[in-house]
């Protein structure tokens, strides 16, 4: 909310703060506009809704409306999708701010109808009744919703804004697809529509070039594309903002046709098109010559080789400049540098006074040779031409033969590989140029793999439940976190389509297979955006195919925002039900609160429990037919719980660990992330991780008789640690590090963990100590389990910060908030021995694979080995969930836990006073994160004395040696049953060993013995169990977890019964 000055924000901010920027300009400039935003999320802009939400205020009072999609105004629209994913939550979120300028912000019900109505914002003051001068839109879509858009697109281009107006249209491309089922390239799609593209670079370009490309589309009467990579959306960084920038030139007109080229009422084709390319895309490149949109930055005296980048790009090669000595921006190396800000269509002017001179034009851009290819058309014919080098070399494509350069047409580019293609290129014109690649750093990386912490469903997820299918069956993916379920068993579900499709490839296998159904499974979110398309089809060629709708309520995917339309599952079972499918049923989880709604004919209404058996009966109808699943989302369930916005019902699951025989049959039926194992001395049992419990209770339902629920009562809080620091010694305030030049830290940890909190919290911090910063949080679909790393860059200069990305060997700190993340490859190549300091969790967080997998394990000291490879002795190595939960109450707390140990060990160059500063500007929890942050500030400094706080209270896993081991057996068996079958166990165990000591063959033999033979002897009849639910262990083992008044539920009673 500044005027003028340095400030901090995320890219999804910038373009928050875009529209009332505008605004303002119009408002200094006596104009009477508003704003209309409107779209569909999708990361990277994924969250730009929920922003403009909570400005709406702010918005609507500068006459800017954001609306999904549905009406008119000054207009914000689109569609959710990455990297814009979160778009629409900033939106929300600025909804106060937004409605005091009058802007509208309107989510769409998907891309192309947000378009049309952006499109229809910009004809308003072609009629009588219009209240406003014009009105500026913002429409934004991920890469999938601009190639949707097309013919949205084409028709509102060809048209034309209004001159008070003007579309700025932001597409969010996902490069490397991290969360998307495509690559994502949507240059070629905005040049096919005619539509002039800019492509900005950073935080502070987002903002500025938004406002060019609102300003351009006025002048030229084109709508502007805005290509908004990952590396920019779900970054931020420190930016300067003030009244009157960036400074906006409007330059003379080349050419300008009868009646202007702005939107007309009445308008042939034909001369659409002829304004279009005669005119009004000519008045863009004017435009963007008389702003420098394009700019040679350095022009060496005598350069000889020039170097061409845009957008992300650019970024890469500044870093990459730095890596190689040249911080001048390419002087040391006497190179010439052309910035390019509007890709599409390129100036040929500045080209021209680019190339002239050089020998050499190396063009530096991801995916396809956009630039490149225009280059080489501009410069075709000219007297002395330079050899352009990109994606092409000598005439062939991707030469790989010794010296070759070439930048890949596909994946993500990095400054490494844009340091060796740069190098190769130089060296091959001037060998005597004495230019050699960085080399990457060497972190010795043990021969074995690392695991993976691949993405899985969130505890307690309603995907869990619905998306299997029975055996025998397949079922074919769609769009939405239920996608994932190709990754918990591909063998049933595979083969997703693109988002609307979904179902749709049956009617193409149907005609030539000898299967004779499937089930096709598309999310509500998907079935309002244009998925009831692709029923009506399956009811038009009447296939047998039942689709499996699932409700949860919420677009999960992108950050819990409302489902446009608001349908309920009635209203879609009626709609369908008028769309002539006649076999529906609804199953809930809850299906009690359907009590006294009347149903549309035909639907039956079933509790979830039936979910497996609904499915074999309803794929042998031979028609379309219809489960509709309804069950909240359990992350968003969670979240409206802690603001007491939903019932809490108090419930909770326990495991008796001694009944418990670790054969993984609850994380079978539940596939529940928050069933954790538990080592103990008789062998692997498991627990449930009440942080992480969402309360669905499906981990019941397995064949097993440990599960107890306790009704009543709260988890045990630890008693209160924060008194205890007044009879500790102080922590020292610890020496800070020297920024230098910049100074990067990787948090590398577990998706939905606060990895992202840590990353925000240091570049709010270094911005309150009146340092510079970016950052970038990866994420992707990691915030379901998956591994997630937050790149953060300090520095004292903002021209010291390029690639937002911590390139390799460069990272200076690393705080490992999970242990496999950290020790990954990826993680590991940003080190770099002897440079990088670390503070590590030892913590093992089981990966999704366990709930699949009850033997699923984790070498723990490979992962170490990895680590002091990389690393040295520059590591400090804590448990902090155990140290957190312990003195929190929550190992949600470890995080900000390894923030205050890393501060404390010197590895981050910001003063602890930003730091509670930044922490309490969050506003989440503040009390609970200083505490935190102060506890691992004295783990940081003195390790064994929070250790001896906090003590360990867990069981030991392995006895300390195998008399310990008989002994406690033996004392077991006394106690199952008597003495004398106790005795029996020792005589057949000394026996063993015996024979194997005088055999020479040490005690392997004897251990396996002890351990199978007591298993075998102490079975679990329903007498051993009522014993081991009366045993004093197990009431400990409560009142370890809770406090209060509660009484348990047994579920001795549905078991084994309710499987026969």
């Amino acid at each position: 909310t500044a005027s003028e000055g340095w400030v901090y924000m995320t890219g999804t901010q910038a373009l928050v703060r875009l529209p009332i920027q505008q605004r303002l300009r119009d408002e200094a400039a006596g104009l009477n506009t508003g704003g209309y935003i409107s779209g569909y999320r999708g990361s990277p802009l994924g969250r730009y809704d929920i922003e403009l939400w909570r400005a709406a205020a702010e918005l609507k009072q500068h006459n800017i409306v954001f609306r999904p999609g549905l009406n008119t105004g000054g207009y914000i629209s689109g569609y959710r999708g990455s990297p814009l994913g979160r778009y629409d939550i900033e939106l929300w979120r600025a909804g106060r701010e937004l409605k005091q300028h009058n802007i509208v912000f309107r989510p769409g019900l998907n891309e192309d109808l947000a378009a049309t109505a952006i499109w229809g914002a910009q004809q308003v003051n072609n009629f009588p009744a219009a209240t406003v001068d014009g009105v500026f839109g913002i429409w934004y879509g991920k890469g999938p919703g601009v190639d949707r858009s097309a013919d949205a697109l084409r028709h509102a281009n060809f048209t034309g804004v209004s001159p008070k107006g003007g579309a700025l249209a932001l597409a969010g491309d996902d490069h490397g697809a991290k969360s998307s089922t495509a690559v994502n390239f949507s240059d070629t799609l905005f040049i096919a529509v005619g539509m002039p593209v800019i492509y900005p670079s950073n935080t502070q370009e987002l903002l500025d070039f938004g406002l060019h490309g609102l300003a351009m589309s006025r002048f030229s009467g084109c709508w502007v594309g805005m290509k908004v990579v990952t590396d920019v959306a779900e970054g931020g960084g420190t930016v300067y903002v003030g009244p009157d920038l960036p400074e906006i030139v409007v330059p003379q007109r080349p050419s300008n046709p009868p009646h202007g080229v702005w939107a007309r009422t009445i308008d042939a084709p034909v001369a659409q098109e002829e304004r279009l390319y005669q005119h009004k895309l000519p008045a863009a490149l004017a435009y963007a010559r008389a702003n420098n949109l394009n700019r040679i930055i350095d022009d060496s005296e005598g350069a000889r080789i020039g170097v061409v980048a845009a957008g992300k790009a650019w970024q890469d090669l500044l870093q990459t400049l730095g890596n190689l000595g040249a911080d001048d921006e390419g002087a040391a190396l006497g190179l010439r540098l052309l910035k390019v800000g509007m890709v599409w269509p390129l100036d040929p002017v500045i080209v021209r006074d680019f190339a002239r001179g050089l020998d050499l034009i190396v063009v530096i851009e991801e995916k396809r040779p956009l630039l490149e290819d225009q280059i080489r058309s501009i410069l075709y014919g000219e007297a002395k031409a330079p050899r352009i080098v990109g994606k092409y070399f000598d005439g062939l494509p991707f030469d790989l033969s010794p010296g070759a350069a070439a930048i890949p047409n596909f994946g993500e580019i990095t400054p490494e590989l844009v340091a060796g293609v740069l190098v190769k290129a130089i060296s091959r014109h001037d060998p005597n140029c004495g230019l050699s690649a960085p080399e990457a750093p060497g972190a010795a990386l043990s021969n074995r793999p690392a695991p993976m912490r691949s993405p899985g469903f969130c505890a307690g997820c309603p995907h869990n439940r619905s998306t299997p299918v029975p055996e025998g069956s397949r079922a074919l993916a769609g769009i939405g976190c239920h996608w994932m379920a190709t990754l918990v068993n591909p063998n049933q579900t595979a083969t997703a389509s693109h988002m609307g499709g979904e179902g749709a490839m049956w009617l193409g296998q149907q005609p030539f297979t000898k299967q004779d159904h499937v089930f096709a499974n598309i999310g509500d979110g998907t079935y309002a955006h244009s998925g009831s398309l692709a029923i009506r089809q399956a009811i038009a060629a009447d296939v047998p195919i039942t689709y499996k709708i699932l409700f949860n309520g919420f677009v999960s995917m992108t950050g819990g925002q409302p489902i446009e339309g608001g349908m309920t599952p009635v209203q879609i079972l009626s709609e369908l039900v008028a769309e002539g499918v006649t076999k529906l049923a609804l199953v809930a989880d809850d299906p009690e609160r359907y009590a006294g709604v009347p149903l549309p004919p035909g639907v039956s209404l079933r509790h979830r429990d039936t979910m497996d058996a609904t499915q074999r009966e309803f794929r042998e109808y031979k028609g379309v037919s219809v489960i509709l699943y309804d069950q909240p989302c359990a992350t968003e369930r969670r979240r409206l719980r802690k603001r007491g916005k939903w019932a809490d019902p108090a419930k909770r699951t326990f495991i008796n660990a001694q009944v418990c025989e670790g054969c993984g049959d609850c994380g079978r039926v539940s596939n529940c992330m928050a069933i954790e194992p538990l080592e103990t001395e008789f062998g692997r049992k498991r627990r449930i991780n009440q942080s992480s419990c969402n309360k669905d209770f499906s981990c019941t339902d397995g064949f097993c008789p440990s599960f107890v629920t306790v009704h009543g009562g709260s988890l045990r809080k630890p008693e209160a640690t924060a008194p205890l620091t007044q009879y500790l010694p102080p922590v020292p305030e610890p020496i800070l590090p020297a920024i230098g030049e910049r100074f990067s830290v990787l948090v590398a940890g577990i998706g939905g963990s606060g990895v992202v909190t840590i990353s925000q919290t240091l570049a709010v911090a270094a911005y309150l100590d009146g340092l510079f910063s970016s950052n970038l949080d990866l994420t992707g679909l990691s915030q379901k389990y998956g591994a997630v790393t937050a790149h953060v860059r300090i520095a004292r200069e903002p021209d010291a910060l390029h690639a937002t990305r911590i390139a390799a060997g460069e990272a200076d700190a690393l705080i490992g908030c999970d242990l496999i993340v950290a020790a990954g490859d990826e993680a590991l190549s940003k080190l770099k021995r002897g440079k990088t300091s670390a503070v590590i969790s030892a913590d093992l967080t089981p990966t999704a694979d366990f709930a699949r997998n009850p033997n699923w394990s984790v070498d723990e000291d490979l992962l170490i080995e990895r680590l002091k490879n990389a690393l040295g002795d520059k590591a400090l190595i804590l448990d902090a969930q155990r140290l957190a939960a312990a003195l929190m109450g929550d190992p949600i707390a470890s995080n900000m836990f390894m923030l205050g140990a890393a501060w404390q060990r010197g590895l981050v160059p910001i003063q602890r006073e930003a730091i509670e500063r930044a922490i309490e500007l969050n506003g989440v929890a503040i009390d609970a994160n200083k505490q935190a942050f102060e506890w691992g500030r004295r783990a940081g400094h003195d390790p064994m004395s929070v250790e001896t706080l906090v003590g360990y209270d867990e069981p030991a896993a392995e006895p300390p040696s195998l008399d310990a081991l008989i002994e406690r057996r033996v004392m077991h068996l006394t106690d199952y049953r008597d003495a004398a079958y106790a005795t029996r166990y020792r005589a057949l165990v000394e026996r063993v060993r015996a024979a194997e000591k005088s055999a020479g063959m040490g005690e392997a033999l004897t251990t396996a013995v002890a351990r199978a033979y007591h298993k075998l002897l102490a079975a679990k009849d329903e007498w051993e169990v009522a014993r081991l639910f009366a045993s004093p262990d197990f009431q400990k083992a409560l009142a370890h977890e809770f406090e209060g008044d509660y009484k348990l539920h047994f579920h001795i009673g549905a078991w084994p019964f309710a499987r026969l």
